[in-house]
């Protein structure tokens, strides 16, 4: 079995008309303004699966600015999901961390299917995570729901890409503090968060961290895996591709070419997943 925990669905409706979102929401827009930039829907998604060999695929949203907008998406991902139970898994979007809205949102989602929150982005919010009451209702609900949380994450050093983004080590550490005891997968290998585990106090503070490997072609060389492997354990780290953006089959890949052993790679692809999800 592999299992993509980290893909991108929109309605047609945004596929066909991206230009009026990318009005509506300027972080949407810094992503997809060009036209050459893929955009996918849930039909599209599944044919790449059927290609690449891809038994389930963890569709989650983006960090929309409005409400409406995350209402809007959440809605086709909970449909999608509908369709496609056996192959697809959804976690929904919130604009904000505090107000009641988004909270009766996640309510909504978790009552209709989703299994967890994402993709988040806490560089975007404007709040201090040091404060553990900030987000408490936002994390008393995931415990209610027993969901999971996926953040975006970014490198503080290196090239610039569209959608890239503040969510460095330094933020999500402080993010991911509020959410003791409650499983938080930090995506594209989170922009270099693993190689602070070294500090003692890291490590503690980040035991229930997974880091995806979304994008991994276009941030890290290969030896990303082998590295991560030995500082967090191969059982903390989630086969992500980001799909659209790249085929899935192309990170598969390069986890089978990895220089992995034969059980991590089988939890990097999906016994991680599985264990997490609860399938």
């Amino acid at each position: 079995m592999i299992i993509d925990f980290h893909a991108h669905v929109l309605p047609p409706r945004i596929k066909k008309d991206r230009g009026r979102y990318v009005e509506k929401d300027a972080a949407f827009g810094q992503i997809y303004s060009g036209e050459k930039v893929k955009i996918a829907t849930a039909e599209d998604l599944i044919s790449n699966m059927d290609r690449d060999g891809v038994d389930i695929s963890v569709i989650v949203n983006y960090s929309w600015s409005t409400h409406e907008l995350c209402v809007e998406t959440n809605d086709y991902i909970l449909e999608s999901v509908a369709r496609y139970p056996k192959r697809l898994i959804g976690l929904c979007a919130v604009s904000s961390y505090a107000d009641d809205a988004s909270l009766k949102e996640i309510e909504r989602c978790a009552s209709g299917g989703a299994k967890g929150v994402g993709e988040l982005r806490p560089d975007t919010q404007k709040l201090d995570y040091t404060r553990k009451n900030v987000i408490k209702p936002f994390t008393d609900l995931l415990r209610k729901h027993k969901l999971i949380t996926l953040t975006h994450a970014s490198e503080p050093v290196g090239h610039f890409y569209p959608g890239k983004g503040e969510a460095t080590p330094d933020v999500l550490y402080k993010f991911i503090a509020n959410f003791t005891g409650l499983p938080v997968v930090c995506a594209h290998w989170g922009g270099g968060l693993p190689f602070y585990t070294l500090m003692p106090e890291v490590r503690d503070a980040l035991k229930d961290v997974y880091y995806d490997t979304a994008v991994s072609p276009f941030l890290y060389r290969p030896e990303i895996y082998l590295q991560v492997s030995r500082l967090v354990g191969a059982e903390r780290i989630l086969y992500g591709s980001d799909f659209p953006v790249v085929a899935q089959g192309r990170i598969i890949k390069e986890i089978n070419e990895a220089g992995l052993p034969d059980d991590a790679k089988d939890k990097i692809l999906a016994g991680n997943a599985r264990r997490l999800l609860g399938l």
